[in-house]
């Protein structure tokens, strides 16, 4: 099974690579900016800087290999730089994936750390999963499970609306207070239930489209 830890830049410490390499785990984190490492992006800064002139962003990518004096061996590095009307960014990973371009790297694998943070946000914030104040960890247990469940709905929920709707992008408590918390009348018949919503209820057409979608959950 192959392993790759990503990380941010309080994790890149010689420590750290040592053991990534000596247990054959594959690494991508975050490097705190430092002069010896923006000594070789200043061309490409002053570069990327000319480039945008209008108020969209450029973003461009370099990378070298280097190390600091406390590592090791040299690894490689990626830089990205971003001009815009704010002035110029510039971030710097280091990797010991060895294929792979450095603007795919970044973005569609680097970045993608802050995907799962908000991941585990909207479980615990949105979704209340934290709450395991139960005496004993069975019951906290079956707590964690109920909210990775209540995951799995709102997740399923959300996919299943239009591809442009702002539904489908929408976090977890803004579906839950907009869509669901609402006042209905359930009424349940030998084949089926029956959802009695409000008139004043401005989603009805939402939820009728949803309601017809809900089978593809069922697995």
């Amino acid at each position: 099974m192959e392993i790759l830890v990503r990380a941010d830049s309080h994790h890149a410490a010689p420590e750290v690579f040592n053991l990534c390499r000596a247990r054959g785990v594959d690494f991508i984190r975050g490097l705190a900016t430092n002069a010896a490492l923006r000594a070789h992006v200043i061309p490409l800064e002053a570069s990327t800087r000319a480039r945008a002139t209008g108020p969209d962003k450029v973003r461009r990518f370099s990378e070298f290999h280097d190390a600091a004096r406390s590592w090791c061996r040299v690894e490689r590095i990626i830089a990205r730089v971003e001009a815009g009307p704010q002035g110029v960014d510039t971030r710097f990973i280091v990797t010991s994936l060895t294929g792979g371009r450095g603007k795919w790297l970044y973005e569609q694998v680097y970045c993608r750390r802050g995907v799962a943070e908000n991941h585990i946000k909207s479980w615990k914030t949105h979704l209340a999963a934290d709450r395991t104040s139960c005496t004993r960890a069975t019951a906290n247990q079956m707590r964690l499970m109920l909210h990775a469940g209540a995951y799995w709905l709102m997740w399923g929920l959300r996919s299943l609306m239009p591809r442009r709707s702002p539904w489908r992008t929408a976090q977890f408590d803004t579906l839950r207070l907009r869509l669901l918390k609402i006042a209905a009348r359930i009424v349940e018949m030998k084949t089926r239930l029956r959802v009695h919503l409000p008139t004043a209820c401005t989603v009805q057409p939402v939820l009728a489209m949803v309601l017809t979608r809900t089978t593809r959950l069922v697995t």
